[in-house]
């Protein structure tokens, strides 16, 4: 116990605030459980991280930012496991703020929240993955990018299989549920899909964020010095 508390305290004050904040929203997810035979497995991940999390940061820490990509993931996530992806009630939200649908305004025949998630992980990987690479291997920047983009490819695929073994086991209701997709045949290649889409704009991002602050940085060593008339260096 007392190392648990000590490495929850040598955490910085956002991140044992970013921490505490996914672990409510795992307890609020739980009440009056609609999907009870296959909430425990989709929200498992989310505990072994928030159990995990304290002591992997304190040896490897990360930065805020990161940890916020990796936290807002487990969000989307934490949400979609209430309902089992295949039945999150977001067109019943929107329709309460709208009074619209986005089934209807974008004529959806399945619930695509899935397909966010999917999306999500690998927009979100990259960052919090290529920061831990630079900072704990000593990897360059171009370098860790590049395996930071390789290893959303390689989780997303390694998902996919666990899901279709994992659903092996199960009864027919329960692994439909648990699967979750929706009579579509292609649904595992189509999250992979999204997955490395948003891995790539990710990384597209961050690699055009670079090139801009290398040329911002070229400009300052060649501004000239107000008092001796050359370039800074």
């Amino acid at each position: 116990m007392r190392a648990v508390t000590g490495a929850w305290r040598a955490l910085p004050g956002r991140q044992r605030l970013m921490l505490a904040g996914l672990a409510l929203l795992l307890v609020l997810v739980q009440v009056k459980q609609p999907f009870p035979a296959t909430a425990p497995l989709h929200h498992l991940p989310t505990l072994t991280l928030l159990l995990a999390a304290p002591f992997l940061l304190r040896r490897r820490p990360l930065s805020d930012p990161a940890l916020a990509c990796i936290i807002l993931f487990f969000v989307l996530h934490t949400v979609g496991g209430r309902y089992t992806y295949t039945y999150v009630p977001y067109d019943g939200w929107v329709r309460a703020l709208s009074g619209h649908t986005l089934s209807e305004m974008l004529g959806w025949s399945r619930n695509h929240y899935d397909r966010l998630v999917h999306f999500g992980y690998g927009a979100l990987a990259i960052f919090p993955v290529r920061e831990a690479l630079r900072r704990h291997a000593g990897l360059s920047p171009r370098t860790s990018l590049y395996i930071a983009v390789e290893s959303v490819l390689a989780v997303s695929a390694l998902y996919e299989i666990i899901e279709w073994l994992v659903t092996l086991t199960m009864e027919g209701s329960v692994a439909t549920d648990y699967n979750g997709q929706q009579g579509d045949l292609w649904d595992a290649q189509k999250d992979m899909a999204l997955a490395a889409l948003g891995a790539l704009l990710a990384a597209g991002a961050l690699a055009m964020r670079r090139m801009n602050d290398g040329r911002d940085e070229g400009r300052l060593r060649l501004r000239p010095d107000p008092l001796h008339g050359e370039g800074r260096e």
